[in-house]
C-alpha cells in the first residue's frame, strides 16, 4: 500500500484521543479544534463522559459534524461490577456519546470466568441501544496468549460489541499486529458485522499501513472502512499529517 494512501485512510479511520485525568475543556477544544485537517477529518474524538458535551458543542461550532463523540466506560481497570458499567454507559449515551468504548473484565476471564464478560457486554449493548455503538476493549496486551485473546475477542461479539478494541492505552502493551491478527480472525469467523479497533502504540503511518494491510489481508480491502476498521491514538494525527504534506517526522510520543 502507497504510505500516502495508508496515511489518508487512517486519518479518516482515527478516534483521535485525550483520555487524562487533568483534562480540561481548553484541552478537548484543542482536541476538536486538530480534529479540522487540511485532509479531511478523522472518525470520532475520544473522551471522558464528563467531556462528551462539551466535544459536541465544540464540534458543532467548529462545524465537524461528521465527526463522532466516542467515550469510555468501566475505564480503565475492566471492572466485574456489571451495575456499575451498565450506569456508566447510560449515562454517556444520556450526554449524547455517539459511541461508548467498554472495557471487558478481562481479569475475570484469565480467572476462568466467561460469563462475566458476556452478561457486562450485552448489559452494556443494551444500554447503548440504537443510540451508540459498542466497542469493547479487551486489552489484549493483559491478557497475553492467544488463547485469552480469541476467547475474548469471541464473548464480546457473541454478546453484540459493534467492534472489539485491542487497549485502553494505558497498560505497558497495548495493539500488537499479533493480537490484531487473532481479532480479525475471530471477527471473520463469527460471520457478524462486527469491527476493530488497534489502540495504543500506533504512532505512524507505516505502522498503520501494517495494521490496514493485514485487516485487508484477512477481511477483504472492501470491509476497510470507519464502520470497520478504527485506529485509537492522540500521536497518531501529527505523523499522518506530516506524511500528507510529503515531510519527514520521527514518531511522536504518546497514547
Amino acid at each position: 500500500m502507497d504510505i500516502s494512501q495508508a496515511a489518508l485512510k487512517a486519518l479518516h479511520f482515527t478516534d483521535l484521543t485525550s483520555l487524562n485525568n487533568n483534562d480540561t475543556p481548553e484541552d478537548i477544544s484543542a482536541l476538536c479544534a486538530a480534529a479540522d485537517t487540511p485532509f479531511g477529518s478523522p472518525a470520532a474524538v475520544c473522551v471522558f463522559p464528563e467531556m462528551v458535551v462539551w466535544a459536541k458543542c465544540e464540534l458543532q461550532r467548529l462545524n465537524l459534524p461528521q465527526v463522532k463523540v466516542a467515550t469510555v466506560t468501566n475505564f480503565p481497570f475492566g471492572s466485574e461490577d456489571i451495575a456499575r458499567a451498565v450506569a456508566e454507559t447510560e449515562r454517556a449515551v444520556a450526554c449524547g456519546a455517539d459511541e461508548v468504548d467498554v472495557v471487558f473484565p478481562w481479569r475475570a476471564l484469565k480467572d476462568g470466568n466467561t460469563k462475566c464478560g458476556f452478561e457486562l457486554v450485552s448489559a452494556c449493548k443494551a444500554a447503548c441501544g440504537d443510540r451508540a455503538q459498542l466497542k469493547v476493549i479487551i486489552e489484549s496486551g493483559e491478557l497475553q496468549t492467544k488463547d485469552l485473546i480469541r476467547s475474548a475477542s469471541e464473548i464480546a461479539i457473541s454478546a453484540g460489541a459493534d467492534f472489539i478494541k485491542t487497549s485502553t492505552g494505558k497498560v505497558p502493551v497495548n495493539a500488537t499486529l499479533e493480537a490484531a491478527e487473532v481479532m480479525l480472525t475471530a471477527i471473520k469467523a463469527s460471520g457478524k458485522n462486527c469491527g476493530f479497533k488497534a489502540a495504543g502504540g500506533v504512532r505512524t503511518a507505516d505502522e498503520a499501513a501494517e495494521y490496514l494491510t493485514l485487516a485487508a489481508s484477512i477481511m477483504g480491502s472492501s470491509w476497510v472502512t470507519a464502520e470497520h476498521f478504527r485506529f485509537g491514538a492522540s500521536s497518531l494525527l501529527k505523523n499522518l499529517l506530516a506524511t500528507l504534506a510529503g515531510k519527514n517526522v520521527a514518531a511522536s510520543e504518546g497514547y
